[in-house]
């Protein structure tokens, strides 16, 4: 059963998500999502939570390596009872997931039901990667996060002011790695998606809550990490912000932006951790790990 949502404040609705909790009497409330641009209600749910016996887990799957760098709550000092997560989103090791708790009975039943109740077999492939990952957010995570943040809003301003429609402008845009654009005027996310790969530009497209379903979503689902560990900073969101203005606005060839694409890229080949040349003034390359 969906919590219910303000399109408004592009969030959980509080008043309203307390008065379906205490009438449904659920035994786990659930926070977070594939794309949330602010941080869900979780103290503020936490009452009505266990007013009713319910377990309030938070979905931490996109926003770790936020959460790590401390730029994004951590569900746990808010008081969630359970965090969950994927290990390659913000946080960008290998393929994986992890279950947090501060709570030993829920630490016992957990363990129990993973193992030996949905596993029986451990991938020890991934634990190198995995730490190697680790050390990373430690040696580099607040400037990482830090930086992730601050490129998803400018993404998002330079986006409004070259004319599309980004979500949640009341705000702010966005307090994450994430930006929405409603793309429904200029042809729908399923084309767009498709006119920015011809160009070289790789989004997600993606339903919107207003949407009726999902078969054609009305919009884009950008995310800044990934090109934020290999250097880009402000300019370079303004940078994409124009190619991606000159495809669906301007509707110029995608392949002969392409090209532009390509060479722009070429100069961010070295993960640098969110750590822009001009922030250290040195190249702050892969090997400052070892």
């Amino acid at each position: 059963m969906d919590l219910p949502w303000d399109n408004d404040e592009f969030n959980v609705d509080v008043d309203e998500s307390i008065k379906l909790i205490r009438e449904v009497k659920p035994k786990i409330v659930i926070l977070g999502g594939s794309v949330y641009l602010f941080p869900h209600p979780v103290r503020e749910l936490l009452d009505i939570s266990h007013e009713v016996n319910a377990v309030l887990l938070h979905d931490s799957a996109h926003v770790l390596g936020l959460i790590a760098g401390g730029a994004f709550p951590n569900p746990l000092d808010l008081g969630a009872d359970v965090m969950t997560s994927s290990t390659h989103k913000t946080f960008p090791g290998p393929q994986g997931g992890v279950i947090f708790t501060n709570r030993e009975d829920l630490f016992k039943a957990i363990q129990k039901a993973v193992f030996p109740g949905l596993t029986s077999n451990y991938h020890h492939h991934r634990y190198a990667a995995t730490a190697v990952t680790a050390i990373e957010m430690m040696k580099f995570g607040k400037a990482y996060a830090e930086q992730v943040v601050n490129n998803a809003r400018a993404l998002a301003e330079e986006l409004h002011a070259v004319g599309f429609r980004v979500v949640a402008e009341n705000r702010g845009f966005t307090r994450t790695h994430q930006v929405l654009i409603d793309v429904s005027g200029i042809g729908g996310g399923t084309k767009t998606a498709a006119l920015l790969e011809e160009a070289n530009i790789i989004v997600n497209r993606n339903a919107l809550p207003w949407d009726k379903g999902f078969r054609d979503p009305s919009g884009l689902r950008l995310g800044v990490q990934e090109m934020t560990r290999f250097g880009m900073g402000k300019d370079e969101m303004r940078v994409i912000a124009e190619f991606m203005a000159r495809v669906l606005i301007r509707r110029e060839d995608p392949s002969s932006v392409r090209k532009e694409v390509i060479e722009f890229r070429r100069e961010f080949t070295q993960v640098k951790y969110g750590l822009t040349p001009k922030d250290v003034g040195i190249d702050v390359g892969i090997n400052m790990l070892m």
